[in-house]
């Protein structure tokens, strides 16, 4: 096999290559009100249910405004990639599905969302969506999993030179894994393949058989079906994750620098972290 595609970032390279903390898994299903940032409604959703933080779904969304960006060259050395300029699509523009992960930002919540969208009568896009300047345009229903006890805490981050989230256990935690039902937060580190890395640290953690959710970035895709996705930098969002006997299935959507988007399962071994994932892995059995 062929090495693993590498991309240099600025700073010193982290010996430990992920962050991980248990927290009690909390189904949640609430409402963003009409006019309510993401940013602001997510966050008030989560605290509501008396969670850390949480991934949660965002499919069929109407938000007026809109904003987004897509991944792009870094435009100096400070960083290995970074953002294109905003797209501001006119009118409202529905969400055909996106994930995203709610954590914490300087004592505020904080929201990292990647996904699919179309303004009317326009093509699909895909990217980052920047929920502190998207509002619901009518009432959101929100599903996905709480995490109590464990949390995504967005710090500087001196190997990428980013604010990356980071998983921690929260203030008021143990962080041993709950004796009812419990979810793993997760965030891996650049250089190394997802699948993998997933499989690796679930053993750890004596899980076998698990739902993975969860958004990130990779250097290049190799799928096990279809042509790949070349771009170093990209966007990415796990529409259907599952380990089974220790095995990670990631059936994912991408989007390239480019802005095309490609689809489907990802192969093992193959796939290089390019600044981060975020995941929540929640046991079965």
């Amino acid at each position: 096999m062929a090495a693993l595609r590498q991309i240099r970032h600025p700073g010193p390279v982290a010996f430990v290559r992920y962050a991980k903390a248990w927290g009690e898994a909390v189904p949640l299903d609430f409402t963003v009100a009409p006019g309510e940032t993401m940013e602001a409604g997510l966050g008030r959703g989560v605290a509501d249910a008396g969670c850390d933080a949480a991934y949660v779904a965002v499919d069929g969304a109407r938000l007026s405004p809109f904003r987004f960006v897509m991944p792009a060259g870094s435009p100096g050395p400070d960083h290995a990639a970074w953002y294109s300029d905003t797209f501001a699509p006119d009118g409202v523009v529905t969400v055909r599905e996106a994930g995203a992960i709610v954590g914490r930002r300087d004592g505020a919540p904080f929201v990292h969302c990647h996904g699919l969208w179309h303004a009317e009568g326009e093509r699909v896009a895909m990217g980052h969506m920047l929920p502190a300047e998207s509002r619901a345009a009518e009432p959101l229903r929100v599903t996905g999993t709480g995490l109590r006890g464990a949390v995504f805490e967005a710090r500087q981050d001196a190997e990428t030179n980013f604010r990356l989230f980071a998983a921690e256990v929260a203030s008021a935690a143990s962080g041993l894994r709950p004796a009812g039902p419990a979810a793993l937060a997760l965030t891996l580190r650049p250089n190394q393949d997802v699948s993998l890395a997933i499989e690796a640290i679930c053993a750890e953690e004596g899980i076998a058989t698990a739902r993975i959710y969860g958004i990130g970035s990779l250097n290049g895709a190799r799928f096990e079906e279809g042509p790949p996705m070349d771009s170093y930098a990209s966007e990415l969002l796990i529409r259907r994750g599952r380990l089974a006997e220790g095995r990670a299935r990631l059936d994912v959507a991408v989007v390239a620098m480019d802005g095309t988007i490609f689809e489907g399962v990802l192969s093992r071994g193959d796939n290089p972290v390019c600044v981060t994932f975020e995941l929540v892995i929640v046991p079965e059995g």
